[in-house]
């Protein structure tokens, strides 16, 4: 055990601890140039996926805004609440801007790799489809590369999967019991049934809960962070003037300085979320819609949901109280964000939060558990081994809520999504003059007067695509 918790040490320096994030930035970066920023140009059109005018004509499909919920729904969590205190606590007020400039810059590389997972899809049943990474390199990159779809969709399995399941039920187990004294067994069992019950449906029934889910937690959330707002609306300029400087290192918040501040923001905007790592692509893939890139824009505008809006919500609710204590010890993660909202609101907001955090994990269990199947799928078709899964889920989420310490075993998650990130980036570079391709073709279409753009796989018979996953009569 010493020797793998070694051996998964390096792997995690080698990606997480210095060269991943630089790279995922710069990616992004070049993705936004090369594109000639695309997240700025389809920015009004993220906001149709609201609308219900705009879903899709088959009632029994996934539709766009059902995967937008389902993304949504796994990449708002821990990371912001705790992790935004985190990153306020190591990095001061400027790692808030820098989460925003990543947010940015990670909508873009959320558009490309997202087009692409709809681009290779495949049809899986009569009204649902499947895809993502292990399927853009497969029948983009050519069978040959057959193996690094394989080592995709294991890291992907025991990250996400399996790992990040048990870490959510610790999450909520410890929470509940901190705000109202419940045992973590009974928390452990009521999470199990309610999950089994979700994700035992498959796909349709995980989207329909977080259809209901993910409104609820985000719309009250954002409702929490807006009356503090309005409560301290003169102080709103202060604060961004104090986050904007301390970015800059104008104001020394903390030891560090501005380094701390952009590593810090960085570190925590991209684990939140998620652009480039290639685990939102498995979601994207389900949607039916009507051009590949409708659905990139559709997660794009997901990256701005979770940093944007709900990481800047926790980020103002701290500012804007009087716990935080620029280079303080002690109080820090989900303390300091439950504590900061008890000095605004008094200590009912407490349970507020504990609902709040409830919801992000139970969302992210359903999203993870899905991804844990679609990589599975990856690597062999057997619904026995699906049921197994589930089950095994199902354990290690009881596991993490009734022996915290047991979430140690699962030492080897952030290692493996590190190189999960590398294999998926690999991919999307070689394979993103396929993804220019589809948005040009997109683009041309609105610039026709095309209103809704539709993709017809004729155009494009060079590459491997699902013919009967992209139908483009079924729009006209």
């Amino acid at each position: 055990m010493e020797f793998l918790q070694t051996l998964f040490g390096y792997v995690d320096s080698l990606t997480w601890g210095w060269a991943l994030i630089p790279i995922l930035v710069v990616f992004g970066v070049f993705i936004t140039i090369m594109s000639g920023f695309v997240q700025l140009r389809f920015f009004g059109r993220m906001f149709r996926v609201l609308s219900g005018k705009n879903q899709n004509q088959d009632p029994n499909a996934i539709s766009a805004r059902e995967a937008l919920l389902v993304s949504v729904g796994g990449r708002v969590g821990g990371g912001n609440i705790a992790g935004v205190a985190v990153a306020i606590t190591l990095g001061g007020p400027g790692a808030v801007f820098w989460m925003w400039c990543i947010a940015l810059v990670g909508m873009a590389t959320s558009l490309v790799e997202c087009t692409l997972a709809q681009i290779y899809k495949r049809k899986d049943g009569e009204h649902s489809f499947r895809g993502g990474p292990a399927d853009y390199i497969r029948r983009g990159l050519g069978h040959q590369y057959n193996w690094l779809a394989i080592v995709y969709a294991i890291c992907l399995l025991a990250a996400f999967g399996l790992g990040f399941n048990a870490f959510q039920g610790n999450t909520v187990a410890g929470a509940v019991q901190d705000s109202l004294g419940l045992d973590r067994t009974i928390t452990g069992v009521a999470l199990v049934i309610i999950t089994g019950l979700v994700i035992f449906g498959g796909i349709k029934r995980i989207a329909k809960a977080a259809d209901v889910v993910v409104p609820v937690m985000a719309l009250g959330y954002l409702a929490l962070a807006f009356l503090v707002i309005v409560m301290n609306i003169t102080e709103i300029p202060a604060i961004i003037s104090r986050i904007v400087s301390s970015a800059f290192g104008y104001e020394e918040a903390i030891a560090g300085g501005m380094g701390a501040a952009i590593a810090q923001g960085l570190r925590r905007g991209l684990f939140s979320n998620e652009a480039g790592l290639g685990s939102a692509p498995n979601v994207a893939a389900t949607a039916l819609v009507r051009h590949p890139v409708s659905q990139g824009i559709t997660q794009s505008f997901s990256v701005f949901i979770d940093t944007i809006i709900i990481c800047s919500c926790t980020a103002f609710i701290i500012l804007l109280g009087d716990v935080y204590v620029p280079g303080a010890e002690g109080v820090d993660g989900v303390v300091l964000t439950q504590q900061s909202l008890a000095s605004h609101f008094g200590d009912w907001s407490r349970y507020a939060l504990t609902l709040a955090i409830l919801l992000f994990a139970f969302s992210s269990i359903i999203y993870n558990t899905y991804l844990g199947e679609n990589a599975l799928a990856a690597i062999t078709e057997s619904k026995v081994a699906t049921i197994v899964l589930r089950l095994l889920i199902l354990g290690l989420v009881f596991l993490g809520a009734v022996a915290p310490e047991a979430t140690s075993v699962f030492f080897f998650s952030d290692p493996m999504m590190g190189i999960l990130a590398v294999v998926n980036l690999v991919a999307i570079l070689m394979l993103f003059p396929t993804a220019m391709r589809v948005v040009t073709d997109f683009r041309a279409q609105l610039k026709a007067g095309v209103e809704r753009p539709i993709f017809d796989p004729a155009k494009f018979s060079d590459l491997d695509i699902d013919h009967e996953a992209w139908n483009p009569g079924r729009w006209k």
